[in-house]
């Protein structure tokens, strides 16, 4: 009790406070902006860390982060694109909703969702940091690859449409993440002779060109040359009464995204995807998602977030990064002269509460920045169309370039763009694309490395209980959709 609240002393500081704020502020915009993502928000902020005391330098990177992800949802709710791959996963209903004429009611959910959802992350990290950190270091190659495997699975199998189309979408975003220096045998594959594919294709140029240049192509073909769009309502009314009634949604999400962003490497990607699988595998309407259902949003959106406080576990108990944000931070602690793992806890555990509530005080700062920058980002729906489509455009133009400032992203987001349209026109989801790029190097990485370990022996892949839990988990992903569809048209013919 005494380090916990030595630790509350050090945050209740003004400066520490001032610090959160302003790093949040700067989340918050940093993630509104398609293409700007919070592992780039962090990287831009660390030099500006060097000349900080250790609490406020972490402090900022916390408030920064969690902010970032959830200001990703707002281009993806109005604009359709997605700041993150996770929040790929519920775009389709976010912008479904948006389309309805409800697009406060979406990132409404979407806000008070990341900050229960994050909340449920810290208060795990506070309580349960060391035996999740031991249950995640008990991953091997094998259970990351059937982690992977999972993920994938989710996405193509609760993809819209016809689970066929979904597969072949998920198999074109694993042949995307092929591209590239092959890891293992240092070889280039599918690089066609261009020096820039060697390096492999950055997923959010690909990830803004396949949900925004469609969008774009639509406005511009569409015959009625103005928009009529709908105008943003007040957020809070009713929304707590939906959030109880969905309170299974958002307590499963958050446990779901705190247990899955333990895993290091695993990230808010793969917990929101399979979030959202089970929320449709648990819906009574499952036939509803996609289509503009709350489900989807609250409980991949607490999954999110609770994701992302979460892999701070192994970051801090054994110095093993647990997502790309988190590989930043390893670093900064040792700048601080503070050495990630078991031994932090010892030396200097009133530090590593302070971070544990000032991450806490950072999640609760998302409603009051979350309802600004939603209303805020009403602006956006009163655009005409006449001069909407080419400042999307540029957005993607700009994000593009600025992953890696060369003009090659952004040849990278027009073919891409023309891919997404493509796919649409032929019903096929582009979500489990993007999934598929993003996962295609874990997935392949540990399959090679655990065939290497084996010496060629598949049943290495089954024999270890939790990656057998994991290979029944898949299955189950894979024969419940089957079983059900063989009964539906079953029973129609009946």
């Amino acid at each position: 009790m005494s380090v916990l609240l030595e630790a509350l002393a050090l945050v209740l500081q003004p400066g520490v406070i001032g610090t959160v704020l302003v790093a949040s502020l700067i989340g918050i915009t940093i993630g509104a902006i398609p293409g700007l993502t919070a592992v780039m928000g962090v990287a831009l902020l660390i030099p500006i860390t060097f000349f900080m005391d250790p609490v406020p330098a972490i402090a900022a990177i916390a408030a920064l982060a969690a902010m970032a992800i959830f200001a990703g949802d707002v281009p993806g709710t109005l604009l359709r694109i997605p700041g993150t791959p996770a929040s790929a996963a519920y775009v389709e209903d976010g912008y479904a909703m948006t389309r309805a004429g409800r697009p406060e009611r979406a990132l409404g959910l979407s806000m008070v969702s990341a900050c229960i959802g994050g909340t449920i992350g810290v208060l795990l990290l506070m309580l349960a940091a060391p035996l999740l950190a031991r249950f995640a270091t008990n991953f091997s190659s094998v259970e990351y690859f059937w982690l992977a495997i999972l993920g994938l699975s989710c996405a193509a199998v609760i993809s819209s449409g016809s689970a066929l189309k979904g597969i072949l979408s998920v198999l074109f975003g694993l042949w995307v993440a092929m591209i590239g220096i092959d890891t293992v045998a240092g070889q280039p594959r599918y690089t066609f002779g261009s020096v820039e594919l060697m390096g492999g294709v950055s997923f959010i140029p690909a990830m803004i060109g396949m949900f925004a240049l469609p969008e774009v192509l639509r406005n511009i073909t569409a015959q009625a040359q103005e928009r009529h769009p709908p105008v943003m309502g007040p957020i809070f009314p009713g929304l707590g009464t939906t959030l109880w009634r969905r309170r299974a949604n958002v307590l499963r999400g958050g446990l779901t995204g705190s247990l899955i962003g333990a895993l290091p490497g695993a990230g808010a990607d793969i917990a929101a995807w399979v979030a959202y699988a089970v929320a449709k595998r648990r819906s009574k309407t499952p036939e509803k998602f996609g289509q503009g259902h709350d489900e989807g949003i609250v409980e991949a959106g607490a999954a999110n977030n609770g994701a992302l406080s979460s892999a701070w576990v192994p970051t801090l108990v054994f110095g093993i990064p647990g997502d790309s944000i988190t590989a930043i931070v390893i670093g900064v602690l040792y700048l601080k002269g503070l050495e990630p793992g078991p031994i932090i806890f010892i030396r200097t555990p009133e530090l590593v509460y302070a971070i544990f509530l000032a991450f806490l005080l950072a999640n609760l700062l998302l409603i009051p920045f979350g309802w600004a920058i939603i209303k805020a980002s009403r602006q956006l729906l009163r655009v005409p169309s006449a001069y909407f489509t080419p400042v999307v455009l540029a957005c993607c133009i700009v994000g593009s370039f600025a992953i890696n400032n060369t003009a090659f992203g952004v040849l990278t987001m027009l073919a891409f763009g023309l891919v997404g349209w493509f796919f649409e026109e032929n019903g096929i989801p582009l979500a489990p694309a993007i999934l598929g790029i993003v996962l295609g190097g874990v997935l392949e990485f540990n399959f090679v490395t655990s065939m290497l370990i084996s010496q060629g022996d598949v049943m290495v892949f089954f024999s270890r209980p939790v990656a057998i839990l994991l290979a029944v988990a898949v299955a189950l992903a894979w024969t419940v959709p089957i079983v059900r569809a063989l009964r539906a048209r079953r029973t129609a013919r009946s």
